[in-house]
């Protein structure tokens, strides 16, 4: 076991409120704020979602999931309906949808409208919820920006009273930081208010975590994503009283790993599971493509369900998906695909043999176990109260996935491992990114490589938002390159990102973003440069959209021409980074300011 901690003081604030009293605040709530009544609760005649999912779970009938991903309330709800419908009269049932809110909804109520949006929807309080649960007799899935930050008890409130019974993300407690909010105590505080009120609930209300989004999706081993699982089970469930339910797959492209780790779920856990979430990262063909990721991820999760059935909905994500927001006939198209799915592969199932998945499962959940008992035993050693869950889950959020997986990982310690331990099952997106990385490196003219390497540049990397996956691709093909990277952060506020770079002495700044704010970050990095009277490069990748403030349909739109015409280079590909570099190396005066 492990002999060595963080220090206490690193972990816990003074100024934070028991655990204890937060919880009681919450169940004080749940006297005035219990779960409504709703389409969904209704037409099944049941309580809440997980009654549904059990029922359904018990005959053996496979559930899906939608998701919908406007930024206009009105389209969102129009979508639903029709999805819903259309897909009936084919046959298909969906059974449950999950809801693009804004990132801005993370914020209390009365701060949101002077914060930046983001490409979500905003939901305000009951009425707002209502109208998404009653747009179709199907469950409402509130995710993102709901549950583990500061605006979470207002959330929770609103989706309670609207008869909404999954309510997430917990996963993001963990991970996740909105622009210019760096109060760890008050969303602390928030989050365990807020699983009070959900625990007092008269019926089971799932607390929703998707692990991708949490420690899980950083962890460079995966018998650590499910030690985590175990961790989020104790705060949730010992602790607090309510029911857990993970869900899981956006970083899993193997069957093999999609199938061991739902039945290294299924062992370990006995509330029913929200989704099997789509394999997005393995979206990188065409839409034709991409119907060959969609079908290989599905007949594994059919597979897995199929052998165990965890109450999961299986989720097929549209094929448009890594090139903008789908919209309601290519969400349609993917449902009627993943019935089909249904019935081809529940019809393989007895072909296959399941020995390495059943081997696999076991090796997770030994090593999740010992990592899980390691976590918990190195945090009580410091002096920390692991009984109170306000005070457990910020000494987690404060340690950070790295360093919590360095510590206590199950794997041998290894300096020449990511992370630096031998992992008992290295996590498919460490593969990927060390693969990609290599190979966009030895991109870099053969010439130029030692003029590269030797020129001494430092580059500035920040991402825009919570996905650090594009950060941490450019960060590796940097140092493969002999480029050192000052590490500005994610969802990095402009103004930090300036702040570091000069302070660095960074050559130029690196950016990856994700969706929907590209321009606006560009212009908003250019901006604190001038504050400062600073001039440098400002290169920006990742997806370069953003919707536009007339949008009438509320998809983002390419702004690559626009970004360019600030004097910010877009980056499509890596590549464009190292021919960049290469100028740089070869003409520096002509590179020196952007």
């Amino acid at each position: 076991m492990t002999q060595f901690s963080p220090p206490l003081a690193e972990l816990v604030a003074e100024r934070m409120r028991p655990g204890a009293d937060l919880l009681e605040e919450g169940r004080a709530l749940a006297r005035d704020w219990k779960v409504g009544d709703n389409a969904f609760l209704r037409h099944n005649g049941i309580g809440c979602e997980a009654e549904y999912k059990s029922l359904r779970a018990a005959q053996g009938r496979m559930m899906q999931h939608a998701h919908i991903g406007f930024r206009s309330v009105e389209r969102t709800i129009e979508s639903i309906a029709e999805v819903h419908a259309t897909c009936a009269r084919q046959g298909v049932t969906v059974d449950r949808f999950g809801i693009t809110l804004d990132w801005s909804m993370g914020y209390p109520l009365a701060l949101r409208d002077k914060r930046p949006r983001g490409t979500g929807i905003v939901l305000n309080g009951p009425e707002d919820f209502a109208r998404i649960t009653n747009a179709a007799p199907a469950a409402a899935h509130f995710g993102d920006f709901m549950l583990g930050l500061p605006g979470a008890v207002e959330n929770t409130k609103g989706a309670i009273a609207a008869g909404a019974t999954a309510i997430g993300n917990l996963g993001q407690y963990f991970t996740f930081r909105l622009p210019y909010w760096d109060d760890d105590v008050a969303t602390t505080e928030a989050a365990v208010i807020s699983l009070g009120l959900i625990a007092a609930q008269p019926v089971d209300v799932l607390v929703h975590s998707n692990l991708d989004d949490g420690f899980a999706g950083l962890f460079a081993d995966m018998s650590s994503a499910l030690g985590m699982v175990l961790i989020e089970r104790y705060i949730v469930e010992d602790l607090i009283g309510g029911r857990m339910s993970h869900c899981f797959g956006h970083h899993y492209t193997s069957p093999l790993v999609r199938m061991a780790f739902h039945k290294a779920l299924w062992t370990l856990t006995d509330a029913p599971g929200t989704m099997l979430f789509g394999n997005t990262v393995a979206y990188k063909s065409t839409p034709a493509g991409n119907y060959a990721s969609l079908a290989s991820y599905l007949q594994a999760d059919i597979w897995a369900l199929r052998r165990h059935h965890t109450g999961h909905a299986i989720n097929p994500v549209p094929v448009t998906e890594n090139q903008r927001i789908p919209d309601t006939d290519e969400i349609i198209d993917a449902q009627v695909f993943a019935a089909r799915m249904v019935e081809h592969a529940s019809a393989s199932l007895d072909m296959i043999d399941c020995a390495k998945v059943d081997a696999a499962a076991d090796s997770l959940i030994e090593a999740g176990r010992r990592f899980s008992a390691s976590v918990l035993a190195g945090l009580e050693r410091t002096g920390l109260d692991i009984r109170d869950p306000a005070a457990l889950m910020l000494a987690l959020r404060r340690i950070g996935p790295k360093r919590l997986e360095a510590l206590y990982g199950a794997g041998a310690t290894d300096t020449a491992a990511w992370g630096g331990r031998r992992a008992v099952m290295q996590a498919e997106w460490v593969e990927e990114l060390e693969e990609n990385a290599r190979d966009w490196a030895e991109r870099i003219t053969p010439a130029l490589r030692p003029a590269v390497a030797g020129a001494g540049l430092r580059a500035c990397v920040a991402s825009s938002d919570v996905h650090e996956h594009g950060k941490n691709l450019i960060e590796r093909i940097l140092a493969l390159s002999g480029v050192e990277a000052v590490d500005a952060g994610a969802s990095a506020d402009p103004e930090t990102v300036v702040a570091r770079a000069v302070a660095d002495g960074a050559d130029f700044i690196a950016i990856s973003t994700y969706n929907g704010i590209a321009l606006r970050y560009a212009r908003e990095v250019l901006a604190a440069l001038e504050r400062v009277g600073v001039s440098m490069p400002v290169l920006i990748g990742g997806r370069l959209n953003q919707i536009p403030e007339d949008s009438n349909s509320g998809l983002p739109v390419d702004v690559q021409a626009e970004i360019a015409a600030l004097g910010v280079l877009p980056c499509t590909d890596p590549e464009t980074m190292t021919r960049f570099i290469e100028k740089l190396v070869e003409k520096p005066q002509e590179m020196a300011i952007s």
